[in-house]
């Protein structure tokens, strides 16, 4: 008798457990359901780190998801990159590339003349020097970018090193995006320049076009500089997207 009723306690109990797990189960999944939506997933880059640390205070003021692009082998590179790193933003190699226009270049920038081994050579030297780095962005580039065989080189280089590759897309004919597409390497394009003009309105302008962009395809990057300018309106802009359902992300939640 005490047998049978032990046995009766015991499969009350497994079945007050398992009614409660179904329950638990259908919380979460109504919880889900009606949390609320995301508008639009958007990256922000900052471009051109390196040359100096007069923004670093401003930029630790930012606490959501930033990509920063750390130009190679200046004074400041490594330093730079550490503390973004610590601040919590995503770091990322700013490679010097050659343009069509006639602009002062960073030392050893690559060229279209360079041969393959000179290429690699340059890409590791850059990688180290900018330690932590998740990706690979052109510094200008627009002769490089419309050139096949050495952006090949160089998306090729970031798949090796198990890095993303950013385009910022300073030429409509670029050959990145399809060249990426066949070399299997994880991909992202520029979408909107945030701050082609130093102003804050311009700014401001142009995060909320890069943010109605985002809604419209589900995620858009935007590209901006270490500029005094540029970091004051991020202070100010993207936490009022964020509560207008915006998320910022790093460009690596966003390659293809």
């Amino acid at each position: 008798m005490k047998k049978k009723l032990l046995i009766g306690v015991l499969s009350a109990l497994l079945l007050l457990v398992f009614v409660a797990a179904i329950l638990t189960s259908v919380d979460r999944k109504k919880i889900h359901r009606t949390g609320p939506a995301v508008k639009g997933r958007i990256a922000i880059v900052l471009d051109d780190w390196g040359y100096t640390l007069n923004n670093l205070g401003a930029a630790s003021k930012i606490k959501q998801r930033l990509t920063c692009a750390v130009l190679p082998n200046l004074k400041n590179s490594s330093y730079v990159a550490r503390r973004l790193d610590e601040l919590g933003f995503e770091i990322i190699l700013h490679l010097p590339t050659e343009p069509k226009e006639k602009y002062p270049l960073e030392k050893e920038t690559i060229t279209v003349s360079m041969d393959s081994g000179r290429i690699r050579e340059i890409i590791n030297k850059d990688l180290s020097s900018v330690p932590g780095a998740k990706g690979i962005s052109n510094h200008m580039g627009s002769r490089v970018t419309e050139d096949p065989r050495v952006s090949a080189l160089i998306i090729s280089e970031a798949k090796k090193h198990n890095l993303y590759f950013l385009d910022s897309f300073v030429t409509a004919k670029s050959a990145c995006p399809l060249l990426a597409s066949r070399l299997r390497t994880r991909f992202a394009k520029r979408d909107v320049f945030l701050d082609n003009q130093d102003d804050p309105e311009y700014i401001r302008k142009q995060v909320v076009k890069l943010s109605k962009l985002s809604e419209k395809k589900g995620y858009a990057v935007g590209i901006g500089h270490d500029r005094k300018n540029t970091l004051l309106v991020l202070s100010e802009i993207i936490p009022e997207l964020e509560k207008s359902g915006y998320k910022f992300v790093f460009v690596s939640e966003v390659i293809e």
